[in-house]
């Protein structure tokens, strides 16, 4: 899913959160975070025509820190015959919560390439949620991405709105830019079971980093 060596694990998934309908394999993320004293694992598998990638994404907030969540990442990616594994740590901090009409967070992530023993991918992205409702939410995010495979420094740029069909189902649709490459989107459905403690999500999107067609991703979150 690279269109350049590498490139396809910062664009597209480097900034995972969890949330009641961003998070998991979405690229736009939310203003929220865990619920204070549990923690998740974030896992997904997209696939294109050539290639493919694995993440894992662990995170939890404390109760003595309701608006802080600190996780890491692991994502490990393939594209004609090459490979890549990327690990690091990510964090997000609420700033404003939306329950006071319009959340506010920040969130940051630094990735450390396995194969080649240095950094590779950085993150620094403002995310906002305005929510409408009970069945409808906006997430809009703002910010900036690097990554040493294309040795760019990236605006990014994304809209999301989520709906909740019914208690278990929500659909979702967004759209992303860079400074440079193709806008992306992406849609799906997130369907959430055992109590709330496990998310399924079905994606399928175009141009995810930027340069690569299609890809269909399925992921799974499991909290406790």
């Amino acid at each position: 899913m690279k269109g350049a060596r590498g490139a396809w694990l910062p664009c597209a998934l480097l900034t995972a959160a969890p949330a009641f309908g961003a998070g998991g394999a979405h690229v736009v993320d939310d203003a929220a975070v865990e619920t204070p004293g549990d923690c998740h694992v974030e896992t997904w598998v997209s696939a294109t025509s050539d290639g493919g990638l694995v993440n894992v994404t662990p995170g939890c907030t404390r109760t003595a820190w309701p608006n802080l969540e600190m996780g890491g990442l692991v994502t490990h990616g393939w594209s004609a015959g090459e490979q890549d594994t990327v690990a690091g740590l990510s964090s997000k901090l609420v700033l404003r919560p939306e329950q006071r009409g319009l959340g506010i967070g920040l969130s940051g992530s630094l990735g450390f390439g396995l194969d080649r023993g240095r950094f590779e991918t950085a993150s620094l992205i403002m995310p906002l949620t305005i929510p409408a409702g009970h069945i409808l939410r906006f997430n809009v995010d703002a910010g900036w991405q690097w990554s040493r495979a294309t040795d760019a420094h990236d605006l990014f740029a994304g809209g999301q709105v989520e709906i909740r069909i019914s208690a278990g189902l929500g659909l979702m649709a967004e759209t992303f830019g860079r400074s440079r490459g193709k806008m992306g989107g992406q849609t799906g459905l997130r369907w959430t079971v055992a109590g709330g403690r496990v998310d399924l999500d079905l994606l399928a999107g175009r141009y995810l980093d930027g340069a690569t067609p299609n890809a269909v991703t399925f992921g799974v979150t499991v909290r406790r």
